[in-house]
């Protein structure tokens, strides 16, 4: 028999769990944000993968009806169980424009990575469960990443790229109708209607009253920190936002984290706009509705309006980044290192082409259900895939024997015009793919990289398939061996016709990014997006190097901005329409495919 989620866990249980989650962006009364008595990472972290449980966020209508009715009688066989399959098109039909990119948006890894980056971060508590190595800094990459990632995959659907929410007295014109129940809380979340007023919150039950005005306000101060180079401490002193610092204390202050230099004068702005859009539909609780998702870390990337209000947190920060002093050459090259050679190999796909298709997999809901007799009940779900791949980088070294860092990053060609797009364009869709340390002998050298072992993505594997397990290694270090990037939404979905990319290639000196520090414990995670468990961020390079600042006078495409340890190949993604079974790869299968590659081991 299953063991009972009550025998397991206790209220103290849940009590000690929930005080480190950060379920809601509002304000500390709102929150479920109980007072820590131990560091995050000292929880009986088997009980972790009970959370999304007890919240029971994720849970379509359609699975508690047919799981409550099969299981309700007896439990049935495992042999026997057949999955109950979950509609592409759940929340919306082709008629609305913006359910092209739902597989994205509405992807269950997508939201639980979510969740784990700010389980892991969050912006208030304790501070020394707060205050980690680039917090703020990692709040601003992680969020900069998912919308350079997001307007990938418009592209890929002949969308445009996602307009900024920074005229807040101007209606939304995005719909949302999510569907989602909340079992155990015996609610559903709430819709929001076209073209819905944004207006001042007053929630006298939830403690929640703030003005439209204020949000203004706090922005007009964070631009003024900003084109001042410092922002005003809570005694009244200025803070200079340095080069090497200033984008971690701007991080921490827009997110209005308990680390913010000022947080009475530079107000709450990114997590009450959050609020703002969740509560739009019934601002003064006269209707008794309750938030809408963007309210909560586990269902906010599902809405539209999650894109657009980050899309404008992004712009205020890349408005401090144009500020900074641009890469001179001296800073992008590694001296007598030369990037002569990139080659892209894809299992079952041509040289140099991205492969792309829809996948089904089940996930079993049961822990998230309250019905007996507590047998298994699986759901299946339609999500995007790509086929297994391998980076070859031919690296030539004319100096001694030395440590580099390959960096490497994946950018649409074009924008939706079809037109090539200039560097200041492109430099923001870039995406990070993968990022590890090589030793260069003198001469010649040729690396392979597949795509598993990305920097990137989770350590654990398929988010989907964790939900299910309780394998030790996932449950290790809490969250952080699961936060990362789903490993099925590397590769943006890209066109039938094949969508044409830059794959770009750097490699640094080694000497210069190297953090001095003891190895991680236990799994190393997706440090790109979620940082090191107890160790400082493993990269002195700002986060998003190159492509985090302007380009210096004079560049105006890609190929202008390349120095001699760069390197750029054009590629295609090419989707599928089919949905297709993603299998592992042999040593054998790779060497087949490798067989006919121009570079050697």
């Amino acid at each position: 028999m299953a063991k009972s989620l009550c025998a397991e866990i206790s209220w103290q249980d849940v009590t000690d769990l929930t005080a480190a989650l950060p379920c809601f962006y509002g304000t500390k009364a709102q929150r479920i944000s109980l007072k820590p008595r131990q560091r995050q990472q000292d929880f009986q972290t088997d009980k972790l993968q009970y959370i999304p449980s007890l919240m029971g966020h994720m849970n379509e209508p359609v699975c508690l009806l047919k799981g409550r009715h099969r299981n309700i009688a007896f439990k049935v066989p495992k042999e026997y169980l057949v999955p109950i399959e979950i509609p592409k098109d759940y929340t919306a039909s082709d008629f609305e424009p913006e359910h092209r990119v739902s597989y994205f948006r509405e992807d269950i890894g997508l939201n639980l990575n979510h969740w784990y980056f700010h389980l892991i971060y969050p912006f208030s508590g304790p501070r020394k469960i707060v205050n980690k190595d680039r917090r703020g800094e990692l709040f601003y990459y992680f969020h900069q990443q998912i919308i350079a990632r997001y307007n990938f995959e418009r592209l890929s659907n002949n969308l445009g790229c996602v307009k900024k929410l920074n005229n807040w007295d101007e209606p939304l014109k995005e719909a949302y109708f999510p569907k989602l129940d909340n079992v155990l809380a015996s609610r559903v979340w709430p819709a929001r209607e076209k073209f819905t007023k944004l207006h001042d919150i007053n929630r006298e039950a939830d403690r929640l009253s703030f003005d439209i005005d204020d949000m203004k306000r706090w922005r007009s101060r964070i631009f003024d920190a900003i084109h001042r180079g410092a922002a005003i401490n809570d005694r009244g002193e200025y803070v200079p936002l340095t080069e090497e610092k200033g984008i971690d204390m701007l991080g921490n202050m827009v997110q209005s984290s308990s680390l913010s230099v000022n947080k009475n004068f530079y107000g709450d702005m990114h997590n009450l706009g959050h609020m703002m859009v969740a509560y739009c539909h019934d601002p003064d609780g006269r209707n008794l509705e309750t938030f809408g998702v963007m309210a909560d870390v586990a269902t906010a990337m599902r809405d539209p309006v999650f894109y657009r209000w980050h899309s404008f947190i992004n712009s205020v920060f890349q408005e401090h980044k144009n500020l900074l002093p641009r890469y001179t050459i001296q800073q992008l090259t590694f001296p007598g290192v030369n990037v002569s050679g990139i080659e892209l190999i894809t299992a079952n796909s041509i040289k140099n082409e991205f492969t792309t298709f829809w996948q089904k997999s089940d996930v079993d809901l049961s822990r998230g259900l309250d019905f007996a007799p507590g047998g298994a009940v699986y759901a299946r779900i339609t999500h995007l895939q790509h086929a297994p791949y391998l980076f070859a980088v031919q690296v030539s070294n004319s100096g001694p024997p030395r440590t580099g860092t390959v960096r490497i990053f994946l950018a649409p060609k074009f924008n939706e015009q079809g037109r090539p797009m200039l560097f200041r364009e492109q430099k923001n869709l870039f995406i990070e793919m993968d990022k590890f340390t090589v030793h260069l002998k003198t001469g010649l050298n040729v690396f392979w990289r597949e795509s598993k072992k990305s920097s990137v993505t989770a350590t654990v594997g398929s988010p989907l398939k964790n939900l299910n397990n309780s394998d030790p290694q996932s449950q290790e270090a809490g969250g952080y061996c699961s936060c990362g990037w789903p490993r099925h939404l590397m590769i943006p979905k890209g066109k039938p016709e094949g969508l044409p990319a830059h794959l770009f290639v750097m490699i640094s000196d080694y000497a210069i990014d190297r953090v001095d520090q003891p190895p991680p414990e236990g799994c190393r995670a997706s440090h790109s997006y979620c940082g090191l468990r107890d160790r400082m961020y493993p990269d002195k390079k700002p986060m998003g190097f190159p492509f985090d600042r302007m380009p210096r006078s004079g560049v105006n495409t890609l190929q202008e901005f390349l120095t001699p340890n760069m390197g750029v190949l054009d590629v295609m993604i090419r989707h599928y329409g089919k949905t297709a079974i993603s299998l592992p790869l042999t040593r054998d299968d790779w060497e087949k495919f490798v067989g006919g590659s121009q570079y050697r081991v």
